[in-house]
Parts: C-alpha cells; sequence; structure tokens
C-alpha cells in the first residue's frame, strides 16, 4: 500500500486503487480508459448505455460484456438502435451475451432515439460536457470519492427533460468519472490529472437553471445509496472495491 491513501503499489511500480490492482481486465480499463476524454456522439452514447446497464451490476460484469453489448446494439451507433423495434427487444433478451433487463434494454433504445435528436441543440457529447464543474474532486482514499454532485443531478434532470431514462444521478457521475469530466482518481495514483477535468473547454448552456446553479464552487455530496439505493460502488470507490471500474 502506499502510506496513507487507499492505494496499491504493483509490481511495475503504479499506484492504483484497489478495484483495479489485481484484476488484469480491470487494470487495463484503469490504465488506458477510466477518465480519459470522451467527446464523440458514438462514444459518448456507448458509455452512457453500459452505465445504464451497469446498475445493480459489478463493472466488471459489463466490462467482460462489452463486446456482446457492441455486437448487440450496432456498434452503438445511434441511428441505428433508435430504428430498433419491438422484435429487436425480443431478440436482445434472449442474447445471453449482454445484461438481459427488458427495462434498460427498452432505455437504450429511447435514448438512442433521444441522442438523435439533440443534435439540433448540438449533440449529446457537447451537451453533457457543458455539466463540467468549476473543481473536481481531490479524494485521497476511497472513502472521499463522492458518489454524486449539483452538476450530474443537474445532468440527471435534463436528460430526462430532453427523453432520455435510465440517468440517475448516480449514474451520471459515473459517467462524469469514466469520460473525464471530473477527475476521482485518489491523489498519489499514477493516473490523477490524466482526465480532461481541467480548466472548463464548453461554455455553459446560456440561460439554464442548472449553469446558473453551477456557478460557484462545486460541493461535492457523497450518497451512501446512489440511485434508488440500487447502484453498487463505481471504480475509484471502495464500493466497487476491485468490482471496477
Amino acid at each position: 500500500m502506499v502510506a496513507g491513501v487507499s492505494l496499491i503499489l504493483g509490481l511495475d511500480g503504479l499506484a492504483r486503487p484497489a478495484w483495479a490492482a489485481h484484476d488484469a481486465l480491470l487494470q487495463a480499463y484503469y490504465d488506458t480508459e477510466w477518465g480519459m476524454p470522451v467527446r464523440d456522439e458514438r462514444g459518448m452514447f456507448e458509455r452512457l448505455s453500459l452505465e445504464a446497464f451497469q446498475s445493480g451490476l459489478s463493472w466488471a460484469t459489463i466490462l467482460r460484456k462489452r463486446p456482446a453489448f457492441r455486437d448487440a446494439f450496432a456498434g452503438f451507433d445511434p441511428d441505428r438502435v433508435a430504428a430498433y423495434g419491438s422484435a429487436d427487444v425480443e431478440r436482445l433478451m434472449g442474447d445471453a451475451g449482454i445484461v438481459r433487463n427488458r427495462r434498460k434494454i427498452e432505455a437504450t433504445i429511447g435514448n438512442a432515439a433521444a441522442t438523435v435528436q439533440l443534435r439540433a441543440e448540438g449533440g449529446l457529447a457537447e451537451f453533457v460536457w457543458s455539466f463540467q464543474p468549476a473543481r473536481t474532486p481531490q479524494p485521497q482514499t476511497q472513502a472521499e470519492v463522492p458518489t454524486q454532485s449539483p452538476e450530474s443531478i443537474a445532468l440527471s434532470k435534463a436528460l430526462r427533460s430532453k427523453g432520455f431514462s435510465s440517468v440517475g444521478p448516480t449514474t451520471m457521475f459515473a459517467l462524469m468519472e469514466a469520460i473525464g469530466i471530473v477527475d476521482t482518481h485518489l491523489v498519489g495514483s499514477h493516473r490523477r490529472g490524466a482526465s480532461g477535468s481541467g480548466p472548463r473547454r464548453l461554455r455553459r448552456r446560456a440561460g439554464s437553471r442548472s449553469g446558473s446553479r453551477r456557478a460557484g464552487p462545486a460541493r461535492w455530496t457523497p450518497s451512501p445509496r446512489g440511485d434508488a439505493g440500487q447502484k453498487l460502488p463505481r471504480p475509484g470507490q471502495g464500493r466497487r472495491s476491485a468490482q471496477r471500474r
């Protein structure tokens, strides 16, 4: 362990949180993907969809099923997924390679259609990044990593108003971590500072209520329950420990 913090020093000399220190798949994900900026529509739609499917499960489960998810959802092409009908829902319900949850499958299809509609307002990626906070957490231990924030709450409400579902505040905070909007790598981790959570690169949405509410310094609000009490630990937090992120 690295003294004083919830990090494990690997044989390669790199410090990682416990959840990414042992499983080879999770370690590779932590080292090369988690927290790296995602700014394209398809990449954002995939991350949003997988975060929704993860709710109630471990991230390791989702990560191992990711190739099957990509096959099942046409590479997360929003246009193609938005055209899915009832026959596709039944097909997906019979696909053992993915998480066979009807509500989440239908939410993904609906979110694809909402993603297509959002292009008229600049697109999903720009919309999500417009909720980037002025500050990012600086956790020394996994217990200090929040589960949601004022920005994730505002993003959740805004996406729901645009027709998205399965986008609760805890799920949205996990998304913000995964795509680099906030940096919850523990201080001392070899990945700390590698995300896109520096000075805001996109202007806030003019005149939005969420923008005005987020004008001051962000206050980070840990929530032990998560969305409707269903969200399990996320990567970067002791609650997902070795499962993920």
